[in-house]
């Protein structure tokens, strides 16, 4: 059930505590309460659940997600400067926000979470580490994964990138990694105004749910390979963008059934898997 927050407004905090946002960890904070609370919603069911937040800042989302009935945020903040307006979240909602001084890049999550089940991500990611921290949370050796969904806010331009599909300008590396295994959809945008500072650019918050098997099978190793070959020249034919990775591509693309004349961006991800496939078969009969 939602509740009351009777914290001060967010901007009172930030004032409060002499908090700016630092360009160098790809800070903006979501002052817009209401906003916060449609994301926290949207991450839901919340009730009975581990809410794993990175780069809470100040806490607006936190105590959205607080006020929305998660019945357990654990955070993970690498700014010492705001950790004082989380605790202040902490004694508001006790037993209810784990706070951890920690860099989410390198920090192992199991570890921070500690087996705990029902675990959903939610966060504003700093735009600095966003890609960073998608990318690890994708490409786990343990799959299905330790969260059951993850509900972020990127920069529009890597949103469009992760839910983009074959046959659009968006489409790369990262939509494949988000869709290989996962269902992605953009949700929706978020004003620079939401924001302080306000970011040049327009925002979105991405929905990503894990699938218990892959859309088609393939080594994980193999397809970020045939992937990255693909895509480092995506202007130009498979036929030769593959080069990087067999002297023989257009041998290798048409074992996997596919055209050598074709280009990274019109293959699916099916197509993907079936191209990591074959070139596992050639690298074991070297």
């Amino acid at each position: 059930m939602p509740e009351s927050d009777p914290l001060p407004p967010l901007r009172e905090v930030i004032a409060a505590h002499g908090l700016a946002a630092k360009k160098s960890l790809g800070q903006n904070f979501l002052l817009d309460f209401n906003l916060t609370r449609r994301i926290a919603r949207a991450a839901g069911p919340l009730e009975d659940t581990t809410i794993y937040e990175v780069g809470p800042g100040p806490g607006g989302l936190t105590r959205a997600l607080l006020a929305e009935g998660a019945a357990h945020v654990v955070v993970v903040e690498r700014d010492d400067r705001c950790l004082a307006a989380l605790k202040e979240i902490a004694a508001t909602f006790p037993g209810r926000l784990e706070i951890v001084a920690a860099d989410a890049v390198r920090i192992s999550e199991r570890n921070i979470l500690g087996g705990k089940a029902n675990v959903r991500i939610a966060a504003n990611l700093p735009y600095n580490i966003a890609t960073i921290l998608l990318v690890k949370w994708l490409t786990s050796a343990v799959w299905p994964p330790f969260w059951q969904s993850a509900t972020l806010m990127f920069q529009r331009e890597v949103a469009e990138r992760i839910v983009a599909t074959h046959v659009s300008k968006a489409y790369g590396r990262l939509s494949i990694l988000s869709q290989w295994r996962s269902r992605a959809r953009l949700l929706f945008d978020v004003s620079p105004r939401a924001f302080t500072p306000s970011p040049k650019v327009t925002s979105a918050v991405v929905r990503i749910e894990p699938l218990t098997e892959p859309v088609a099978a393939a080594q994980l190793a193999d397809l970020e390979k045939v992937t990255a070959a693909a895509f480092g020249q995506r202007r130009k034919m498979l036929r030769q963008s593959l080069k990087s990775l067999a002297q023989n591509a257009e041998t290798l693309v048409r074992d996997a059934g596919l055209d050598p004349t074709a280009r990274a961006e019109q293959l699916s991800i099916a197509d993907f898997a079936a191209l990591a496939r074959v070139w596992r078969k050639h690298v074991e009969s070297r």
